[in-house]
């Protein structure tokens, strides 16, 4: 390879030549570790980064009641006006009554209308378990994810004020449309499919024009939703529905206005009272900014990063959807940046101590669950607050800048849940970037993943944007590419259990075993007792997807219409394009492009088992049908032989690289597709499919009957895209070039809302440079080979293991759970031992 000088630094050219001129502070190759480090201490260059890293560690998850309080009393002064207008004003009353805090050494402002690290109310959507768990199940008497009431005055003025929302909730207007076979195959019966996210909780998993919230500011788009309305004419037959839309949008933008600027009259409190001269001088900065960003647009780096958080902590504060992502944030935050380094008035270290800040910040938002949700650990943030890096621009070429390198920097220095990094990379992508990522993965904290823009490209283009739009694309939640501010696509929708499809396909459409055993649950599409060929299973397979897709769609049609009707959101609508043209709010359709994006789950669990099938009942006629059945309805107890040879090699399995396995794989994963793809929604848009699990490959296994690959009862089904492992081993032994080679035979784009593949390595197996180096090509063959997402866990089962013995040693171990990090200690067990059992690979 040839060499050249970029001051003192020599660096080489890769196979491709490419280089980059972009840079941050430190050395593209700066190691930053392998895996977590017991006892290590300040993670970044910045004193304030640390102490605000600790402060967020030590603080304790909270209730807060505010928020439930304000939205009450907004809703009982206005149930008279449209649905719409109650929102707002209750959106508004929030902003101007909620309490507001400043902390030391904080340099960007802004909560979720709760104190830091407490989770506030949402009462529109549900409430009665909320009422249940605080008289029956205690949020602090959890196994995990606890939560905290600060005094038996708050718990009970959290139960009065519920009362007032019992029969006005989401969840209770979308449970009262669900007919019983819907109810029955859902999360509220035998949960072949769970349409919870958007059953109990806000619309999510988008990422906001933050590119027009730069450019024009609040002051801006206010001018924007003024002149829309006053070309709105009394002959539009949608008059009053527009008319209100557009009332409703003017009082939350100019409420979020008031809410800015009452936090720019606080820090100038502050400031005037401060004795120390620099955290005056922060604080006069501070108030500056927020006065500022107010009134017009930002004139710099701090500025604009002020500016996105105030922004998106006021969508978490209307709307309580998952996942509410970042965008391109190298993309959309560099010309302040560019700015600022070309005039001198800031350095590339102070950018980087304001980015550390930042993403403290961010960790901030909790986000209270239901115990079901969380009986094995979903987390106690709002989940998915994804930040893409990298990847190519609208001209297709790589987009690579200063940022992109800081914000990786950043990432390493904090090393918290938040935000989950993500990084484009397409065939383009600099040399140095891919060192510095794979650094990062090496540290063992979790972040970045990785997303090929190849695949993902297409797949936007296979959902109806224009090549342009489609090379825009970023990530929300854990996988799942969006077009930023112009696509509100219902990503993460529901899961359908793949493995309860496959129950009926093998039994008649009738639950196998535990208490509802023999119950007709799907239709009767055949048995393994009734089959005379495998191509009638795999025909069985298409039937029941057809049904349950039926069933799952159905369902999550019904959740988008009350939605709509129940919890417009005006204030997010503002930032995405079409809105305001239209008069539509996005839950309406408002938005340019309109999608529901549910997942399928347990794809290899199926797969494996169609080979057992295949292999023991067709191919070699060892076992018949009722045999392989009587098998699972007792668990596989008395069935030693059979069992073990199922979870051996003598069975082919999927991430093996065997073919005939593989295409079992490639059949499960590309009927799911095609009977989700192109179904229609109720905001003009159309149904999109992914493959993945997140962890509720864990959840779903606790209720899921033994099956064919050699789970037993209650064991987790695979996860995401990865190959099965269960208590009697792991099904991928021919380690992880095999395991790509499986996993990239199907087509990802296929799966418009994305794929996800988890894999490990302990910690020495990608040690010293030539582990780097090896980690690094493993990467570009596996983003040749037109994979779409990848994920990496660097670390040994032992060390998880160790976390569990000693949890007081390893409060911030994070782990890469599936499309986030989390804190291991704080896992459910069934999660944890979960992650420990998953293959480490070694190359």
């Amino acid at each position: 390879m040839d060499n050249f000088q970029v001051g003192n630094e020599y660096l080489e050219k890769d196979k491709t030549g490419k280089h980059t001129d972009a840079r941050g502070t430190e050395p593209f190759d700066k190691v930053y570790g392998l895996g977590y480090e017991v006892g290590h201490e300040d993670w970044s260059p910045f004193p304030r980064v640390n102490y605000l890293r600790q402060t967020f560690l030590d603080r304790s998850y909270d209730i807060d009641v505010e928020r439930l309080r304000l939205i009450t009393e907004s809703y009982e002064q206005n149930e008279s006006l449209p649905k719409i207008l109650q929102c707002a004003y209750a959106f508004e009353n929030i902003l101007l009554n909620s309490s507001l805090h400043i902390y030391p050494e904080d340099l960007i402002l802004g909560e979720i209308a709760a104190p830091a690290k407490a989770s506030p109310i949402y009462p529109e959507f549900s409430v009665d378990w909320i009422i249940d768990e605080i008289l029956n199940s205690p949020f602090e008497e959890r196994s995990n994810d606890q939560f905290y009431i600060k005094s038996d005055q708050d718990r009970e003025e959290i139960l009065q004020l519920c009362e007032y929302w019992k029969g006005k909730s989401a969840n209770e207007f979308i449970t009262a449309h669900l007919d019983e076979d819907q109810k029955k195959g859902s999360h509220m019966g035998e949960k072949v499919f769970q349409t919870n996210n958007y059953h109990f909780a806000g619309i999510g998993h988008f990422a906001m024009d933050f590119s027009k919230l730069m450019s024009l500011g609040y002051k801006g788009v206010i001018d924007q939703a003024k002149g829309a309305f006053s070309q709105l004419s009394k002959q539009d037959p949608d008059y009053s529905e527009k008319r209100d839309y557009y009332k409703a949008t003017l009082i939350s933008l100019e409420a979020a206005v008031k809410y800015i600027t009452r936090y720019a009259l606080l820090a100038e409190d502050l400031a005037f009272a401060e004795q120390d001269e620099i955290r005056k001088l922060e604080l006069q900065k501070i108030s500056t900014n927020c006065y500022q960003i107010a009134s017009g647009i930002p004139q710099t780096f701090w500025q604009a990063a002020q500016l996105f958080n105030f922004a998106v902590t006021m969508t978490q504060i209307e709307g309580n959807g998952h996942s509410i992502s970042y965008g391109r944030m190298d993309q959309w935050l560099y010309p302040f940046y560019e700015k600022d380094i070309q005039s001198n008035s800031t350095t590339k270290e102070e950018v980087l101590e304001i980015l550390e800040v930042l993403y403290v910040k961010m960790n901030n938002p909790t986000k209270l669950k239901d115990k079901g949700t969380v009986k094995v650990r979903n987390g106690r943030g709002f989940g998915g607050e994804s930040l893409t890096i990298g990847g190519v621009d609208e001209q297709g070429n790589d987009a690579t800048n200063d940022l992109t390198m800081l914000l990786l920097e950043a990432s390493a220095h904090t090393r918290m849940m938040n935000p989950w990094v993500c990084l484009r990379i397409h065939e383009n992508t600099p040399y140095e970037l891919k060192i510095k990522t794979v650094e990062c993965i090496r540290a063992g904290y979790g972040h970045p993943k990785l997303f090929n823009d190849g695949p993902a490209i297409k797949a936007m283009i296979g959902k109806g944007v224009t090549v342009e739009e489609a090379r825009n694309y970023a990530v929300v939640g854990c996988v799942e590419p969006t077009i930023p501010g112009k696509e509100h696509g219902w990503l993460d929708a529901g899961y359908v259990n793949t493995v309860k499809v496959m129950e009926m396909v093998i039994n008649g459409g009738r639950v196998l075993s535990g208490p509802n055993a023999g119950m007709q649950l799907g239709p009767d599409t055949g048995s393994l007792e009734t089959y005379r060929t495998f191509d009638e299973v795999l025909e069985s397979i298409d039937k029941q997807f057809s049904y349950w897709c039926d069933q799952l769609c159905s369902c999550l049609n019904i959740t988008d219409k009350i939605h709509r009707q129940i919890k417009p959101t005006p204030y997010i609508s503002a930032f995405f394009e079409g809105c305001i043209e239209s008069g539509k709010d996005m839950t309406a359709g408002g938005v340019k492009y309109n999608g529901t994006a549910p997942q399928a789950a347990g794809i290899a669990t199926c797969a494996d088992s169609l080979s057992t099938i295949k292999k023991l009942v067709f191919d070699d006629k060892k076992y018949t049908g009722k045999e392989l059945l009587d098998a699972l309805k007792e668990n596989w107890e008395g069935h030693k032989k059979l069992y073990a040879l199922v979870n051996s090699s003598k069975i082919p399995h999927y991430g093996n690289d065997i073919d005939e396995a593989d295409e079992l794989f490639s059949f499960m994963f590309e009927s799911y597709c095609r009977h989700i793809k192109g179904r229609q929604n109720p905001r003009g848009g159309k149904f999109s499919p992914g493959v993945y699990t997140v962890n509720a490959n864990v959840g779903m296994g606790l209720y899921t009957n033994a099956s064919l690959d050699g789970r037993k009862n209650g064991e987790p089904i695979s996860d995401n895209m990865g190959p099965v492992h269960t208590q009697g081993g792991s099904h991928d032994i021919n380690g992880p070039t095999a395991v790509i080679n499986s996993v990239t035979k199907v087509d990802h784009s296929l799966a418009t809302n994305g794929t996800l593949l988890n894999l490990r390595f302990p910690e020495d197996a990608v040690s010293g440079d030539a582990g780097r180096d090896i980690l690094a090509s493993f990467i570009e063959e596996y983003i040749n080979k037109q994979g779409m997402h990848v994920q990496f866990n660097i670390m040994s089962s032992d060390k998880m293991r160790a976390a569990q013995e000693n949890p007081e040693l390893y409060k911030d171990m994070l782990v890469r759970v599936a499309g986030y990090s989390a804190y291991f200690i704080e896992l459910g067990k069934p999660l944890q031992d979960d992650l420990i059992q998953r293959t480490e690979l070694r190359f």
